[in-house]
């Protein structure tokens, strides 16, 4: 993994050797591409977010809600916005040793093994930027196989299934608990 600071944006940018994927903040101008895939209903059906209907809503998630995040990243192709991983530290009173991860990529991307690849740059990096947290845990819900190949392949481990557990889109879902630890490897 190679990580670098931006010259003209002033940005740490995270990529993989010989590869054209790389991490990097969010920024307005990301708005038409963050639009192109988060506007897909595949993509966001199992995010707890809704699909973004225009550029506009686009430029104002990023605005309210993802510039403010604690660490949420571009995934980039070529420098162009085709999905998103973000971390988020869970509350004060746990002394941020446990964060959650989420992460998405437009469907013209799915399979191809970018959100591995990305999440296999983020988690280093998190842990560098998070001195404190010792664990990284995801929620999948059962039906959402290519999110459980792409954590299983990263070395996330399956610790258990929790009943009515998630909700998302006006209902309560069973999921899937996963956890990445700082003394884990990835894969």
């Amino acid at each position: 993994i190679i990580v670098q600071n931006s010259l003209n944006r002033g940005e740490i940018i995270a990529r993989m050797d010989n590869t054209r994927i790389s991490l990097r903040p969010f920024n307005i101008a990301d708005a038409n591409n963050l639009f192109t895939w988060a506007n897909d209903e595949n993509v966001t059906y199992y995010l707890r977010w809704n699909t973004i209907t225009s550029i506009e809503a686009a430029r104002n998630y990023i605005q309210q809600v993802v510039i403010p995040h604690p660490w949420r990243r571009s995934i980039c192709l070529d420098d162009r916005s085709i999905g998103y991983v973000s971390v988020r530290p869970e509350s004060e009173s746990d002394q941020n040793h446990r964060a959650h991860i989420g992460y998405a990529i437009g469907s013209d991307y799915w399979g191809q093994g970018i959100v591995t690849k990305a999440l296999k740059m983020a988690i280093p990096i998190v842990f560098n930027d998070f001195p404190n947290l010792v664990r990284v845990e995801a929620l999948v819900e059962p039906q959402n196989i290519g999110s459980q190949k792409v954590l299983e392949k990263v070395g996330f481990k399956k610790e258990g299934f929790l009943r009515k557990y998630g909700f998302n889109k006006g209902e309560i879902r069973d999921m899937f608990i996963y956890s990445f630890l700082s003394t884990d490897q990835i894969l």
